[in-house]
């Protein structure tokens, strides 16, 4: 985001953009859209997404994941073994279920992808051939938006469809994003500052800009969006790498493990097929997270764009649930923005009351936030009428410059000047006027406290003179602090950066209970901590908007982006969030965390699940030939057949079991990493135990109603 460069201290800037109501100010929450079916399971999305599961069993899409891959040999295998006694119908059943198990592991993908291409079929409808209206020096002509190139401009009206992803570089607009947010309040783009980019596909409600084309036809935003949450682009999280290998690993070990039963079962007079081996196998690998995994790698990138954030990648949003350093600029994410008067103090020998009057006539004409917000404090406190520009007949208006650094107006005899403390007091000077010493002492105080002086000075038959001092503030945004509390019980480090001096940096990072401040901060200063911060272990997230923000988003773990920014903010950072909070990032810190818990909770629950199956198989199967194995025959199981085919059954149906888990997502709560283990092997831990004793003891009771097996 912008740094606030433009200090009162030096300045009274009349460029701060005006937000039209319903505008880009943060809202706090999360669109309609993005509530809607956030965390939802369907169950009829099973159905739905089964053609594409039957797609995935492309042994080409099965190789990359190894533990389904195994289960997807074995299924051909035992289905080979079933043709050579095709009267045998415990293998056919067993083929059957391993066929089951693998398309049930694919549906859980299926249905996590889904989810996304309903999001994307929603974009495309965003997304029209529109004709555009390209300026070739100073006149228009009508173009295919296809046929558009970075660089060119064209001009957009009422009513108009932007053609392309691009800057507004003349004139301000109000434009109708909903096809991109999901929110119906329409928002404002103007030429400059870091609310200047605009999104092809959206719709100019008002006025006329010209906007400069920066991305080329199929790579603009909304493309980029559709390829995104279809998945196209995910890859695979290096966590997500290594606990691939961990189950590889695991699946090669049991693969050895069977191997060396043949010999065993031979020496002990007993003969293992090929179907109860793959059957084994299958039982005994982590196929309930080798099936899940990829399933809830897409489900996090979902649940991030149902709450209107675009990830570029997993890698992002695993990132964000290991975030350590959060850095946050202070305008407009912190505070509001806007410096507020919220106060007047006389000097001696006037009243606050004239104080007011002063401030509000020589404020009429300043149409920027802090200018308004000295007339209506005017109003609110003292009680004085809002008079307008053209009620002071004869009135002469003295607009700000960067060289006068004061405004005001000459009316009825008098002269009323506003301003900078120094600009004021060198007025007053050269009218032969003197400056109050406790005006200084009051200008001090207020810079002291984090506000921002300016001083009201007047010209009369009494001659020039300080009134007094309007106190600024920058308002910090309500609740911040309760959020920044809560992330420090996540364990996360709060920065915040500005432009401001030492001085006013630290009032309102105290105000707003962030655990530090960088002031005065340059782009090079955002890298310069980014990269301390990294070089510590840690890793850092960054929300920003503006193009001096760009460079850090590009260096941070976790750089977030706000759509309203510039197309510079947004090309660096990895995430962006449609609905341009910057408090979300909380969210989005939530969600990671809550990828990280899912996958560790569900990888337990797997492993304990396969040592329950090792003891209703092992035992049922070798219980005939070695009678000591019957003491850990604890469910006392109908057949070594009836054990086999309830453990194959039980694991097919788990995967179905846990798919709205997995999509879902555990829930997250802020506590620390030994009681989160804790719980996780409490609850999944202990469960994956039970459930499979539960489960397979209930299905081999209804197998055995079943002749032939």
């Amino acid at each position: 985001m912008t740094t606030d460069t433009h200090k009162y201290e030096d300045s009274m800037s009349t460029t701060t953009p005006t937000r039209a109501p319903h505008s880009d100010a943060p809202t706090g929450h999360t669109s309609d859209r993005g509530r809607a079916g956030a965390g939802l399971f369907d169950p009829g999305q099973l159905v739905t997404s089964l053609p594409d599961a039957l797609r995935k069993l492309d042994p080409r899409v099965m190789v990359k994941s190894p533990v389904m891959f195994v289960v997807l040999v074995g299924s051909v295998l035992t289905t080979v073994f079933s043709f050579t006694d095709p009267g045998d119908p415990f293998g056919w059943a067993i083929s059957a279920w391993l066929w089951l198990t693998v398309v049930f592991a694919n549906l859980a993908e299926a249905v996590a992808e889904g989810r996304g291409k309903a999001q994307a079929d929603t974009l495309r409808r965003a997304k029209t051939d529109t004709v555009a209206r390209r300026l070739v020096g100073e006149r228009e002509e009508q173009v295919p938006g296809t046929e558009l190139r970075i660089g060119d401009l064209v001009v957009c009206e009422a009513g108009d469809t932007i053609p392309g992803d691009g800057d507004v570089v003349e004139g301000v607009a109000s434009v109708d994003e909903s096809a991109i947010t999901g929110e119906s309040a329409p928002v404002i783009r103007e030429s400059g500052g870091d609310r200047s980019a605009v999104t092809g596909g959206t719709r100019v409600l008002s006025d006329r800009v010209v906007i400069k084309i920066t991305t080329k036809p199929g790579e603009t935003f909304i493309d980029r969006m559709i390829n995104l949450v279809e998945g196209a682009a995910r890859q695979k999280t290096p966590n997500e790498i290594a606990l691939n290998i961990l189950l590889a690993s695991l699946t090669i070990v049991f693969l050895l493990a069977c191997a060396t039963l043949p010999p065993f079962a031979d020496y002990a007079g007993t003969r293992l097929t090929m179907v109860v081996l793959v059957a084994l196998l299958v039982c005994l690998i982590p196929t309930t997270i080798g099936a899940l995994l990829s399933a809830i790698g897409i489900a996090g990138m979902d649940r991030l764009v149902q709450r209107n954030v675009l990830a570029m990648s997993g890698r992002a949003v695993e990132a964000a649930g290991d975030v350590s350093t959060l850095l946050l600029d202070k305008t407009g994410t912190i505070t509001l923005g806007n410096r507020r008067a919220a106060g007047f103090v006389p000097v001696r020998g006037t009243t606050e009351a004239e104080v007011a009057d002063a401030a509000q006539l020589s404020s009429l004409a300043d149409e920027t936030p802090e200018g308004r917000s000295v007339v209506v404090l005017a109003k609110e406190r003292y009680g004085l009428r809002e008079r307008h520009q053209g009620e002071l007949v004869g009135a002469e208006w003295v607009p700000f410059t960067a060289q006068t650094r004061m405004s005001g107006v000459d009316v009825d005899g008098r002269r009323v000047r506003k301003g900078a403390a120094g600009s004021v007091v060198a007025w007053v000077k050269e009218r032969g006027g003197e400056a109050a010493e406790d005006a200084d002492a009051a200008v001090g105080r207020i810079s002291e406290a984090g506000g921002t002086p300016l001083l009201v000075a007047v010209e009369d038959e009494r001659g020039a003179r300080v009134l007094g001092v309007i106190h600024l503030k920058d308002v910090v945004k309500e609740g911040m602090r309760e959020r920044f509390a809560e992330l420090r019980r996540m364990g996360i480090r709060t920065v915040m950066i500005t432009g401001d001096n030492p001085l006013t940096a630290k009032a309102i990072a105290d105000e707003a209970g962030v655990d530090d401040f960088l002031a005065e901060a340059t782009p090079e200063d955002k890298m310069a901590l980014i990269k301390r911060e990294q070089a510590g272990g840690r890793l850092v997230a960054m929300t920003g908007d503006g193009t001096n923000d760009a460079p850090a988003l590009a260096q941070a773990d976790v750089g977030v982006a706000m759509n309203t920014g510039t197309s510079a903010a947004k090309e660096a950072g990895n995430m962006v969030d449609l609905d341009s909070d910057p408090t979300k990032l909380i969210e989005i810190v939530e969600i990671g965390k809550q990828l990280l818990i899912t996958r560790g909770a569900l990888t337990t629950f797997s492993i304990a699940n396969d040592v329950a199956k090792y003891f209703a198989i092992i035992p049922a199967l070798f219980a005939a030939v070695y009678p000591g194995l019957d003491k850990l025959n604890i469910m006392h199981l109908s057949s070594p057949n009836s054990a086999i085919l309830s453990a194959v059954i039980f694991n097919a149906l788990i995967i179905v079991a846990l798919v709205p888990l997995a999509l879902k997502g555990v829930r997250y709560r802020p506590v620390s990493a030994d009681r989160m283990l804790r719980r996780n092997l409490a609850v999944y831990g202990l469960g994956g135990l039970i459930a499979p004793f539960i489960g397979i003891k209930v299905i081999d009771l209804l197998i055995s109603l079943v002749p032939g097996l």
